[in-house]
């Protein structure tokens, strides 16, 4: 898929076909997470690649928005340091490397969809991070149940004109 298509087909996707993801895609998935740029190249992240269909199902019990979670055939839980001075700049580090991971998956045929987290207690205890680390960020991944990734041509989007200023708002 041309970047082009890959940006213009990428979507939320929730429900997934159960068909597991190669581990050269899912490594392909990760290595493009991996290279995401990053403020003074901190690469302020960790990933956890979780494949368990019991460790999924529970993982998708860290926020009420997770279901999505126990569906997928992959999920990667972004881990990142605990807030600190600077704490916006991870944020948007991990942004970063959350498209790279969503774009990469678009790439390959494979949806994702993202979910916060809020109960860190039980993400620690299924994911293992250590104490000065947090699980920022979860992306599910799998085959899109019912409609494949194509480019959306006519997508729900303010109009171009309305969110692009040239030089002066």
């Amino acid at each position: 898929m041309e970047t082009r298509d890959a940006i213009t087909a990428r979507r939320n996707v929730r429900e997934y076909t159960g068909d597991p993801i190669p581990g050269e895609h899912l490594d392909r998935i990760l290595e493009a997470g991996r290279r995401a740029p990053s403020s003074r190249n901190t690469q302020p992240w960790d990933f956890v690649v979780v494949t368990d269909r019991d460790r999924l199902v529970e993982l998708a019990k860290v926020w009420q928005g997770a279901g999505h979670v126990a569906g997928s055939a992959a999920t990667i839980a972004l881990i990142g340091p605990v807030h600190e001075a600077g704490g916006e700049r991870v944020q948007y580090d991990l942004g970063q490397a959350t498209a790279n991971i969503m774009l990469a998956a678009t790439d390959l045929g494979i949806g994702s969809g993202h979910s916060a987290v809020r109960d860190q207690v039980l993400a620690q205890e299924l994911l293992g991070f250590p104490d000065d680390r947090a699980c920022l960020y979860l992306i599910a991944l799998g085959y899109p149940a019912g409609r494949p990734l194509r480019p959306i041509r006519k997508p729900d989007r303010r109009a171009f004109d309305d969110v692009v200023h040239r030089e002066r708002w």
